[in-house]
């Protein structure tokens, strides 16, 4: 298979790992603080990662574009998704908010099919419906508590495609490492708005420190990965792979929680892997130059 046709998976594939990661570290770092402060201090760790990437890297003259118009637009997305998701998350089944999550990679295709008149055809469809199968049966929500978070759930799902069909209306020459550096400053701004209005400071241990620390470098890669996905890849490619995050979650759960996936989990796993993998085979051979005789 050729690079051009396998980065947009790799990068997602990335990405969701990289959002794992993130989140294994935060989850372990709300343990003694509040959500709104965990993100803030995730933020804080972010940013100091993200702006040195930046210098290093010679982006000076792209600094400006940290705040243009399409880039806070995408990034506002990206601030009101995690804002919501914190909440369902704190008071509602992981499983369940997980799996609610599991529409944005079809809520992305039925966008790009609209905005950008991109043609999904029904075998993807198909797949893209078979690997959200297999995200539920990871996941194996108990839909309890069906309530105003859950309805916060749908709508982190939402603003995360929302996202990444913003994404795609930014200029080509703006780095991925200052899309991600502005989406880092734009949630540590939102998160602090957040945890000074609602919630009471606590001081973090140096524990929390190094897990925030650890969450916020990983965010950052994130961040770069998922807009690189989408930059470099076709969307109806692209987006099934979204749903690794689910393949990751189980990982982390096993290597960290000791939660052994059960055979319904594993079935999942082998349904997301491989509905993405008939994807990618399809995007080649429709990628493949005819031989004219």
């Amino acid at each position: 298979m050729n690079a051009p046709s396998l980065r947009g998976p790799l990068y997602m594939v990335a990405a969701t790992c990289s959002y794992v990661i993130n989140d294994t570290f935060m989850k372990l770092a709300t343990d003694g603080l509040p959500p709104y402060e965990v993100l803030f201090l995730r933020g804080v760790a972010a940013t100091l990662w993200s702006v040195p990437m930046v210098l290093l890297l010679g982006y000076w003259r792209h600094l400006p574009a940290l705040f243009g118009p399409r880039v806070l637009a995408r990034n506002v997305l990206e601030l009101f998704g995690v804002l919501c998701f914190i909440l369902a998350l704190t008071n509602m089944p992981i499983a369940d908010a997980t799996a609610l999550g599991q529409i944005t990679p079809l809520i992305v295709l039925l966008g790009a099919a609209f905005l950008f008149g991109e043609r999904i055809g029904a075998m993807r469809l198909a797949l893209i419906a078979l690997g959200f199968v297999g995200a539920i049966l990871i996941a194996q929500p108990t839909m309890q508590g069906i309530s105003f978070y859950a309805m916060l759930a749908l709508a982190n799902a939402a603003f995360a495609a929302a996202r990444d069909l913003a994404g795609r209306r930014i200029a080509g020459h703006v780095p991925g490492m200052i899309v991600a550096t502005s989406a880092a400053i734009v949630v540590l701004a939102g998160a602090g708005a957040m945890h000074f209005a609602t919630e009471t400071w606590l001081m973090p241990s140096q524990l929390h420190i190094l897990l925030l620390a650890g969450s916020g470098f990983f965010l950052i890669f994130g961040h770069f990965f998922i807009f690189m996905a989408y930059r470099v890849g076709p969307t109806d490619v692209v987006a099934p792979f979204y749903y690794c995050f689910t393949v990751w979650a189980v990982i982390s759960g096993l290597v960290v929680f000791g939660h052994l996936p059960n055979l319904m989990a594993s079935l999942g796993i082998l349904l997301v892997v491989g509905s993405g993998l008939v994807i990618v085979a399809m995007d080649r051979r429709r990628r493949r130059p005819t031989v004219i005789a």
